[in-house]
């Protein structure tokens, strides 16, 4: 309980999670610790939200970094920087901001490299932040091995059959928050909002169903997992405040630790090349990546027919969702927790 702090600990309380819905194989495959050796709590007051300090196994959290800043924004992914830039120009942001990122310095007054001006992207049903909406023309494939970590910790939470159908990373520097909301726009609200923290910490404040009501305040530290569900799926919350980690280094501890060399057959992590992982270190010295994965379906269930919209609008501002302190900006709420 040293990672979970609290407004009020005694809210604080032990959840049982169902430990035979995922075999330890498959919890080995999604790099994750058998659910058996995982602690989990709840909140009194906030029914179904579930609070999974880092389960993840020594040196996987680093996949889920490299798949966020070099595999997800690529095309036909969706992400902030085409609202303003070319289709050519998106292309490899990754390709184009190594050699910088792996340069940078401590000042400030660098210039950002593209991936450090990311600041979402959309997987599967694209997210329209214009019409705060899903539709069925604006989807794309949802990334398997991010499918299947889903899965696995949805199911671990009592969420067997959770599909894994829309996505949004958010990219976060400590210059960034994110303003209270709530995430409304799937259309199944009977399956879960799961969320992923990696790199920096982070302030996380869980309100109540109306946006005046005085929130609880955690950390969210590298390898957190969130789970909003049932009563608390419609809750507000935001991220006010973006925090170096509390172990003054760097990086926290869990990012240096090294993949196991017998990795599981059928096991979704990869290797991260030294080159690699090295350009991701000097990204997460200043930043922080969320991944928030909804199910926006019920089973069975369509998009309803609207006239005169083609699902293809994207927000009028890259910051949609963000408000950076350095910019006296405010800012749409958006889908992430």
């Amino acid at each position: 309980m040293s990672n979970l702090y609290l407004e009020h600990y005694l809210k604080v309380f032990r959840s049982q999670l169902s430990i035979s819905s995922v075999s330890d194989q498959d919890a080995y495959r999604a790099g994750l610790q058998p659910v058996s050796q995982w602690k989990a709590y709840g909140l009194n007051g906030y029914p179904g939200f579930i609070f999974i300090p880092n389960p993840f196994l020594p040196g996987c959290q680093r996949h889920w970094v490299k798949q966020c800043l070099k595999l997800y924004p690529q095309k036909p992914n969706v992400c902030n920087l085409d609202l303003h830039m070319a289709p050519e120009k998106t292309i490899d942001l990754w390709g184009q901001s190594m050699e910088q990122l792996r340069r940078k310095g401590s000042s400030k007054w660098e210039p950002r490299s593209l991936l450090e001006k990311l600041r979402w992207v959309t997987l599967g049903y694209h997210y329209n932040w214009d019409t705060k909406k899903y539709s069925a023309n604006h989807h794309t494939a949802f990334p398997s091995d991010l499918a299947f970590l889903s899965e696995q910790v949805a199911a671990a939470c009592g969420f067997r059959g959770f599909q894994a159908q829309a996505g949004i990373l958010n990219y976060y520097h400590f210059d960034s928050s994110l303003g209270i909301h709530v995430d409304e726009s799937e259309l199944d609200h009977s399956r879960p909002l799961l969320s992923f923290s990696f790199g920096q910490s982070s302030i996380f404040l869980l309100g109540g169903l109306k946006r005046e009501e005085a929130p609880t305040a955690m950390f969210m530290h590298s390898g957190d997992i969130m789970v909003m569900s049932g009563f608390s799926r419609l809750l507000y919350h935001a991220v006010p405040r973006v925090l170096p980690n509390p172990e003054g280094t760097a990086l926290p501890s869990c990012l240096d630790q090294a993949l196991s060399s017998d990795l599981p057959v059928g096991s979704v992590i990869e290797r991260s090349s030294d080159e690699d992982w090295q350009v991701c270190a000097k990204y997460l010295q200043s930043s922080r990546i969320n991944m928030t994965i909804r199910q926006v379906l019920a089973e069975g269930q369509k998009f309803p027919e609207e006239s005169g919209t083609n699902g293809k609008g994207q927000a009028a501002s890259e910051d949609s969702h963000h408000q950076e302190n350095s910019r006296a900006k405010r800012h749409k709420p958006n889908p992430d927790s």
